[in-house]
């Protein structure tokens, strides 16, 4: 039997993080093409593979049934020949404080091509729900998700308990809807109209015994912020979790009359951060959009470029500035597809379009 033949990816490139590894092995499945990545992490401190990536290899390639070379934590080199003979569940262990959102993420670029009727289950067992530098899993709840939707691919999320760093331990359950027909173009070039500004404050149970309520001192903060630059609804709410490590975690977001749905990302509670000062960041956060009339944040760009690829008909999204990650996944996509891609700098942003 003939070798297929590689498409080689340094893994150094850019900023030669654990993106490429997610993004190469998510277009690796989607497009069919078997890849090897070479000098993986080879300019950080701890060059190779660490235990969170290896973990997302690991479970996409039991996902697709795919083949992965050998490779443990410290590996700076492996290959990848795709699959797509999907299973309809799988069970992940995870014994860290690795981001669910970012382990999700190649299973997320994966699944939009793939096919059938039927559901597939993911349950994972341990990791964090929040984290420092990742999307977490409710932003993609609220925000990219929904607008996966709206293409045509549906993937829920049901988050049974909570985890940060250090210990993690959160319960999830991820149900993948394949996409019954050809997906739908995104278009979001105008932010339009705004009636309400959502919102969610998790807290855990840990923080409880503090004599400052400070869910309240951070909705004060926001809203006051909010109401001091936009006559518009908001809806805040805060819960309190269980969770084995304490943690704050916000987000806000918007949908608009378009389509739209801006967010400010994920923010967390951190020791020399006042409540009131993250209700400030938040409320600046998202306000920055509105005001400079863009519908797509920073944090949802690089996450719908390989959605724009994929699909045949044009695509075109406004940002507010091309993220270091959104130029990751421009340049390293161009490996897998002859798609058309072209930036445009408008007086207030970016149009990003495949043609």
């Amino acid at each position: 039997m003939n070798e297929p033949k590689f498409l080689e990816i340094d893994g150094a490139y850019g900023e030669g993080g654990g993106a490429i590894l997610r993004l190469s092995a998510g277009f690796s499945i989607l497009f069919n093409i078997p890849i090897k990545i070479r000098n993986i992490r080879a300019n950080r401190p701890k060059p190779g593979l660490k235990l969170q990536h290896l973990l997302g290899l690991k479970s996409l390639s039991e996902l697709t049934n795919s083949n992965l070379s050998n490779c443990k934590v410290g590996t700076t080199e492996l290959s990848l020949i795709p699959k797509k003979n999907i299973k309809k569940d799988i069970h992940l262990d995870i014994s860290t404080a690795a981001s669910l959102g970012l382990l999700l993420q190649p299973i997320q670029i994966a699944s939009l091509g793939f096919k059938g009727t039927e559901n597939i289950e993911i349950f994972l067992s341990g990791g964090g729900t929040f984290g420092k530098w990742a999307p977490s899993l409710n932003y993609l709840q609220k925000v990219s998700y929904p607008i996966f939707a709206k293409a045509g691919l549906r993937i829920d999320i049901d988050i049974q308990r909570h985890g940060w760093y250090p210990k993690g331990g959160a319960r999830v359950k991820c149900v993948i809807t394949p996409p019954e027909m050809k997906l739908e173009p995104v278009n979001l070039t105008e932010l339009g109209n705004l009636n309400l500004i959502q919102g969610e404050i998790i807290i855990t149970n840990q923080f409880r015994r503090n004599r400052d309520n400070i869910a309240v001192r951070v909705r004060k903060a926001l809203i006051q912020t909010l109401k001091r630059n936009l006559k518009i609804d908001t809806d805040i709410k805060h819960t309190w979790v269980d969770s084995t490590s304490p943690g704050i975690g916000l987000s806000l977001w918007a949908e608009s009359d378009t389509g739209a749905i801006i967010s400010t990302g994920t923010l967390l509670g951190e020791k020399r951060l006042s409540s009131e000062k993250l209700g400030v960041i938040a409320a600046n956060e998202i306000l920055k959009y509105i005001k400079n009339d863009i519908p797509v944040d920073n944090y949802l760009s690089d996450q719908l470029i390989p959605l724009m690829a994929y699909i045949g008909a044009p695509s075109r999204i406004k940002v507010l500035e091309v993220t270091s990650h959104t130029r990751t996944n421009l340049d390293l996509i161009k490996l897998f597809t002859n798609r058309e891609n072209r930036i445009k700098k408008e007086k207030k942003g970016f149009i990003i379009e495949y043609l």
